[in-house]
């Protein structure tokens, strides 16, 4: 596997995103699946995980955790705070706190789950905008020097944000979706994350299975798929959206690789401080997907790609208002 950085860290061009082993799209794998996923991607030369104490309420840290331990010195273990689910009156309830007492018991909890004494990069999952960005990575700079963090991240968020951050502690990566259909990042956080030796790790770089070209019927999706709740994945946007993917699907067909491939391909010619963390549940499309760091474009057809698929006919917006309202990153 080829590498790329995160501050001094060496990880693979590729890493695994793990939410989907416990969260977000329907019913997560059996564990015995959701296990086995994870051992055959360390066997394949994949070495940085990605999870938070936000998906499955903790379940998918437990499961990386109890998975990974006996790995540990093998990995680059990646978790997130500043976001998580807190037990109320009605049930477990999904809850933005970038409070310092707040990011400090997120961390605790993972670390149990994750049964480490360390988290190598830990990200501000979202910035609580109550809260001065400054006093939420003050408490994760805190957390560095007491020997709990390695290397300190943030998710969704600006140019702007991540400027003030980095004023406090080194910010080591940014997390943000980053796709062909999503290039929000090139507004500004691209060039920040380049000037302020930041990586830029891709999360849904496959545009949640858009890019796969598998997905062509969304009233397929299983009622509690989070998908459901985006504009994009509406009957009526999506519809428009699979008309840009004959073009795609061309596209793949004269790089030589498949549609997965060429999104994953495409994000890695960005630049070296690009890292994408495509997800999974299924061995074969973990393997195809590894399959994208051999993938060669040529700089006439990246030209192409941007013209076939963007933000100047993508339909529908990424988010709903209301979850838009959650994050700070730039908005096309």
């Amino acid at each position: 596997m080829k590498t790329r950085h995160i501050a001094d860290l060496a990880v693979p061009a590729l890493g695994l995103g793990c939410m989907n082993l416990s969260h977000a799209y329907g019913a997560p794998p059996p564990p015995a699946q959701a296990e086995a996923l994870l051992l055959e991607a360390l066997d394949l030369g994949v070495t940085l995980f990605d999870t938070a104490a936000l998906y499955g309420f903790g379940a998918n840290e437990t499961l990386v955790g109890r998975v990974l331990k006996p790995h540990r010195d093998r990995i680059v273990l990646a978790s997130k705070g500043g976001m998580a689910g807190v037990e109320g009156a009605d049930g477990m309830k999904r809850v933005i706190d970038g409070r310092p007492d707040a990011i400090r018991r997120n961390c605790e909890d993972s670390l149990r789950r994750l049964q480490t004494d360390r988290i190598d990069l830990y990200y501000l999952h979202r910035w609580d905008k109550s809260v001065p960005i400054e006093d939420s990575v003050g408490a994760m700079a805190d957390l560095v020097r007491a020997g709990k963090l390695r290397h300190v991240g943030l998710s969704e968020v600006s140019a702007a944000t991540l400027r003030r951050a980095h004023a406090v502690h080194p910010i080591a990566a940014v997390q943000s979706e980053y796709s062909l259909w999503t290039r929000n990042p090139e507004i500004a956080l691209d060039a920040a994350c380049r000037e302020l030796g930041t990586a830029l790790v891709a999360f849904s770089p496959l545009a949640r299975g858009y890019l796969t070209g598998t997905l062509r019927d969304v009233a397929g999706l299983d009622a509690k798929d989070i998908r459901r709740g985006m504009p994009r994945f509406h009957a009526e946007h999506y519809a428009a959206n699979l008309k840009l993917l004959g073009a795609y699907e061309a596209l793949a067909n004269e790089a030589g690789c498949s549609p997965a491939q060429l999104a994953l391909a495409w994000l890695l010619a960005r630049g070296e401080h690009v890292l994408p963390i495509p997800g999974t549940t299924r061995s074969a499309h973990l393997r195809e997907n590894l399959g994208a760091v051999d993938v060669q474009l040529t700089p006439e057809l990246l030209a192409r790609l941007d013209a076939a698929i963007g933000q100047h006919n993508v339909s529908g917006a990424r988010y709903s208002a209301a979850t838009q309202l959650e994050v700070d990153s730039e908005a096309f």
